[in-house]
């Protein structure tokens, strides 16, 4: 309030000059002006125009601006004289107006002061404003950016999971594909050899079947050359019927003449001894024929217990202390193993050469006494190894000749190749392994197999070059692995008490 009172006063004052120096001013009949020198400033006054005299009494100057009563009393009179004390008046006023404009300077130092502070608070009140604001965005694009963050890094996360389970899918589908193709080739390879060995039984076949041609017509012709001589043998037969009628009547009379004479002796108190000598004990297996002093390896007759007929063995004399009774011998394949039950049981081949004793007479055998047994095998290469077994028998045709082994030692093999806790024989009619696969139809030959077993030395005899990769061959696991087809074979068995 105090600084509008300041301005309006200094209005007046401005106006009451200019009525009384318009004759100073720089133009006569335009505006006029008045000029105040005060230092290094120059302060000009505009003055307004009027019409008729300005001059008016003291009286009516005064009361018409009451902010005038302090300023110094102007005479009315323009003379020289008075121009003078107008400048010194002037003067005066000049000093006032410096008192005034230094007043209106420290008046407005204050206000001045208050309003930049006003200004400051409102300007940092503004700002104060502004950077809430800017936080308040900033917080809440920081919120939306983690939000989108967050989401960026689900999508990246699920995107890496799906992309390592495709990458295990692709790595588990190679593996698949190459053990696809590893199958594949295997195929082709076993493909090969079959059609190798196709070709090469296609040979043979043919091979044999001329032979058997052969063969067919020279058992013709022997046919017909024993024809001729069965005939001659029945007439030679009939003459030596009419001579045995005859000798069959001496015969009758000489034992009459004995009777007589053995009755006239033992009426007389003498002891009759026997015309023949007293028949040897019969053997029972190849110790026995041994013991009783024959030592060289070869066919000898036995007469098994509760076996009615004797039976032709092999008797090895020479290995381990001899006394062997060979039950399995192989060495060239001329004799076929792929047989039935009933071959199995009676026995097959020649004891002098390839052959099956039979299970029959195995079981009589080791039933009559306790047995080892022990068998010898050799390689194409012409290696040697035997496996031998401190006990062994086998049951009856109803326990299907179970076997039954304790104590395996040798040199074929740390293991047995043979089921120490028993098994059952199986053939090609007579299933009784213990496997789905019937073991004796796909590994050939009669054998004790359990599951298909490490070990048949029935199965398939296979030449030089054609013996390895071959499952249903000789085998003997421990000694050559369980696809080598070995040379030969011998299976014997000796008492124990030997």
């Amino acid at each position: 309030m105090s600084v509008f009172l300041s301005f309006a006063f200094l209005a007046a004052l401005l106006a009451h000059i200019g009525c009384n120096t318009q004759r100073r001013g720089p133009e006569a009949s335009g505006r006029r002006f008045n000029r105040i020198q005060h230092g290094q400033c120059t302060y000009t006054f505009i003055l307004p125009e009027q019409d008729g005299n300005c001059r008016e009494s003291t009286t009516d100057q005064y009361n018409t601006n009451a902010l005038q009563r302090d300023a110094p009393h102007v005479e009315q009179d323009f003379s020289s004289q008075k121009l003078q004390h107008l400048e010194h008046v002037m003067e005066n006023y000049t000093q006032w107006l410096q008192k005034l404009e230094n007043y209106i300077v420290e008046n407005m130092k204050s206000e001045m002061v208050q309003l930049q502070q006003n200004a400051v608070q409102n300007h940092t009140a503004t700002m104060l404003e502004i950077g809430t604001s800017l936080l308040s965005q900033t917080a809440e694009q920081t919120r939306k950016l983690t939000d989108v963050e967050t989401q960026v890094l689900n999508q990246t996360s699920r995107l890496e999971i799906q992309l390592l389970e495709n990458s295990l899918s692709t790595y588990k589908l190679e593996k698949q594909l190459l053990q696809q193709t590893h199958e594949i080739l295997k195929i082709h390879e076993k493909n090969s050899l079959l059609e190798h060995k196709i070709l090469e039984m296609e040979e043979r076949h043919k091979e044999e079947l001329d032979t058997l041609k052969e063969e067919k017509e020279n058992l013709q012709n022997l046919v017909t050359r024993q024809s001729y001589i069965i005939q001659e043998l029945e007439k030679q037969l009939n003459k030596a019927t009419t001579n045995n009628s005859v000798l069959q009547k001496q015969q009758i009379e000489l034992m009459d003449t004995v009777h007589t004479l053995i009755t006239l002796c033992s009426k007389e108190g003498v002891l009759l001894k026997n015309a023949k000598k007293e028949e040897e004990k019969p053997f029972r297996d190849c110790a026995d024929v041994y013991q009783s002093g024959f030592n060289k390896s070869g066919v000898y007759t036995i007469y098994i217990n509760n076996v009615s007929d004797p039976k032709k063995v092999f008797c090895n004399m020479e290995i381990a202390g001899g006394g062997w009774t060979v039950i399995q011998h192989r060495e060239d394949g001329s004799l076929d193993f792929q047989k039935g039950w009933k071959e199995y049981k009676m026995g097959f081949g020649s004891p002098s050469g390839e052959h099956w004793l039979g299970n029959e007479f195995i079981f009589a055998m080791t039933s009559q006494r306790q047995y080892s047994l022990r068998i010898e095998l050799m390689d194409w290469e012409g290696n040697r190894a035997y496996s031998q077994y401190d006990r062994f028998h086998i049951g009856n045709e109803k326990q299907n000749y179970r076997l039954y082994l304790k104590g395996h030692s040798g040199t074929a093999g740390k293991q047995s190749s043979l089921i120490l806790h028993g098994a059952e024989f199986s053939t090609k009619d007579a299933d009784n392994d213990n496997c789905m696969c019937k073991c004796a139809l796909m590994l050939t030959g009669g054998w004790w197999f359990d599951a298909c077993g490490p070990s048949n030395l029935n199965g398939m005899f296979y030449m030089a070059g054609q013996n390895h990769g071959k499952l249903n061959g000789i085998k003997w696991h421990y000694f050559k692995g369980p696809s080598y087809s070995l040379r030969s074979t011998t299976m014997m068995i000796r008492p124990l008490d030997f």
